[in-house]
């Protein structure tokens, strides 16, 4: 069945959306913490008018346009480049380490990397860009 190459021509545009709609709600929870304290309490003295506030504003929108499957390349452009930006210069600056398991930085370099993978081969067969795209049938 997994040596059948129209089984993987079928299903590797699904998974691909199952990947994309997972790490987008993930990847809101994030700001949704930030902004409303769900799923986790809100950061210490956040405020919504600093680079924090906009990377938790980023991280919603993003993410619940990722999840849709919405702009999802461009969507994936941006929050790949927060995230870059997340790895590069916030976790090095706290870290004497480039490496990712020593500063903490994993997940920023895994949603980065994954992010722009997105934008580089698209939603999926299950989003909104597809739905879009197809041509409309005539009755």
């Amino acid at each position: 069945m997994f040596e059948n190459p129209a089984f993987r021509d079928v299903w590797a545009p699904r998974l691909l959306s199952i990947v994309r709609i997972v790490l987008g709600l993930l990847y809101m929870q994030h700001g949704l913490s930030k902004y409303l304290g769900f799923p986790t309490p809100a950061p210490p003295n956040f405020q919504a008018a600093s680079l924090y506030g906009l990377a938790g504003l980023i991280e919603i929108v993003g993410g619940l346009l990722l999840a849709l499957g919405v702009y999802t390349r461009w969507v994936a452009f941006i929050i790949s480049g927060e995230m870059a930006v997340a790895f590069f210069f916030v976790r090095q600056r706290l870290s004497t380490s480039f490496f990712p398991l020593r500063s903490g930085g994993q997940l920023e370099a895994v949603y980065s990397i994954f992010f722009f993978t997105f934008f580089l081969v698209g939603g999926g067969a299950w989003s909104i860009d597809t739905l879009r795209r197809r041509p409309q049938r005539r009755i």
